[in-house]
């Protein structure tokens, strides 16, 4: 880490934070069942349509045989949890979830995103 950054400067960034929920999904061991590939398809048209309808800010899907992705989330924690319950892959049995309250800050983004 080479960029100083003052007291002042971080205190700036706090006063600017506004709250999130971070959705965490876990593969099961169930991921594979028969028609899993259906099911998964269907999680991601929901996925996708939040993102799109700005629910889900920032859409992580993760690379790992037991993570499946994290999602910041603009709704309060029990709206998040509402939504992942009626998850196509949570109600199968394939994935579990957890939500977490959080906080975000204006103009956060990906690099290299449009």
């Amino acid at each position: 880490m080479t960029t100083p950054v003052t007291d002042a400067q971080i205190r700036d960034l706090a006063a600017t934070a506004a709250p999130a929920t971070i959705g965490v999904l876990h593969w099961t061991a169930d991921r594979h069942q028969d028609g899993a590939a259906e099911v998964e398809l269907e999680h991601q048209r929901r996925m996708v349509t939040l993102r799109a309808e700005g629910v889900i800010a920032v859409l992580v899907p993760v690379l790992s045989d037991t993570l499946a992705g994290l999602a910041v989330m603009t709704v309060g924690v029990d709206e998040a949890a509402a939504l992942f319950a009626e998850d196509p892959c949570v109600r199968a049995g394939m994935m579990t979830y957890e939500v977490h309250a959080c906080l975000t800050f204006p103009g956060d983004a990906v690099p290299g995103g449009a």
